[in-house]
């Protein structure tokens, strides 16, 4: 049977901009793929102005035309807490999709946002059978923490780099798409925005740190035992 890989943000974006080479290549390699992003009301951000409802709209057939399923809640910006009604929402996305494999948002970060849903994730991820009336949760094997990149994650450092180099043009576009959208402009391959600019230049630097093209890095949520001889 495939394997579940579930993906956990604040935003349309930040798994998009995390960690879309690791989705690209979990699609590639017959997972079942889910994102989930907590925030599924925009009402209160003012760059995308009235097209709030299209946004989730485009982020789900964006994600949809690369195999990928995105989920969103009704959390606002700035406007959700930890707390146990908003711990049992996500568990429940946690208990449905039984992942083998989960990426969170890295905890320390300046956006509160990430930080929230970071803890909203860890907690889900770990405790979703504490959440959903005894039934039976099958916990993933493996949690990561991804980054979000300059200006946002702070003292985030990685203990595994995946290589991305044969997702990276399918993995940019993606973003690029996304942002193109939000931007209300074409999207143009050879005019890369400012969020596409910033995540080549981290990819760059992640593969230049493990010897390939690009990579993306992500930290293992507590310790196991390597078989590394």
């Amino acid at each position: 049977m495939s394997k579940t890989l579930l993906a956990i943000g604040a935003h349309y974006d930040d798994c998009v901009f995390g960690i879309p080479g690791i989705l690209l290549k979990a699609v590639r390699k017959n997972y079942r793929v889910v994102v989930l992003s907590l925030i599924g009301d925009y009402t209160n951000w003012a760059p995308i102005g009235d097209r709030h409802r299209q946004l989730v709209e485009e982020s789900i057939r964006l994600a949809r035309d690369q195999g990928v399923e995105m989920r969103f809640l009704n959390f606002r910006s700035h406007q959700f807490d930890v707390n146990t009604a908003n711990k049992r929402a996500v568990a429940e996305v946690v208990a449905e999709v039984q992942p083998d494999v989960a990426f969170m948002l890295w905890t320390n970060d300046y956006h509160d946002d990430h930080v929230v849903a970071s803890q909203l994730s860890g907690v889900a991820l770990r405790q979703a059978a504490s959440f959903v009336d005894k039934r039976p949760v099958r916990a993933a094997r493996e949690i990561y923490l991804y980054d979000n990149g300059p200006r946002h994650t702070i003292g985030f450092e990685p203990t595994d780099f995946v290589d991305i180099s044969d997702e990276w043009v399918a993995a940019r576009a993606w973003l690029g798409r996304l942002m193109a959208f939000v931007r209300n402009q074409p999207y143009d391959p050879q005019h890369p925005d400012a969020a596409q600019q910033a995540k080549e230049v981290l990819a760059a630097y992640r593969g230049r740190s493990c010897g390939v093209a690009y990579a993306e890095a992500v930290r293992l949520a507590g310790y196991r035992p390597r078989d590394i001889l």
